[in-house]
């Protein structure tokens, strides 16, 4: 069972994960979700996100072309991910070795997955 300090730091490392991916995601997009929330276990983090659709987007699902609007988004989800992963990487001290992600427009709600691996290398000493 985690002491009250491990319970603060694994809270605290959470909803940092859950801002950072609400942040890279509005300025990657113009617009980050309305809800975010992190949920980790040993060797993986899940961010769900809700409530993100652009203007544009909301108008090309009620137009009846939602499918647009998730391709657009899994170019999106490509663009950041190298900025998603170095996030994820800094925050929990673990290697990102598999990122996933998916979306719906209805409701409007995506998962972003990150499986974890071994403990990153600490960086060299600059001296």
């Amino acid at each position: 069972m985690p002491t009250t300090n491990q319970g603060a730091r694994r809270a605290d490392e959470l909803r940092a994960i859950s801002d950072a991916i609400s942040r890279i995601t509005r300025d990657g997009t113009g617009r980050g979700p309305v809800h975010a929330r992190a949920i980790r276990d040993d060797d993986a983090v899940v961010v769900l996100l809700s409530g993100g659709l652009t203007k544009g987007e909301q108008s090309l699902v009620d137009d009846g072309r939602p499918d647009a609007v998730l391709a657009l988004r899994r170019e999106f989800q490509d663009l950041l991910r190298p900025e998603y992963v170095a996030a994820v990487e800094e925050i929990t001290g673990r290697r990102v070795v598999t990122f996933m992600s998916t979306n719906t427009t209805m409701p409007d709600h995506a998962a972003e997955i990150f499986l974890l691996g071994d403990a990153l290398e600490p960086a060299p000493d600059a001296g």
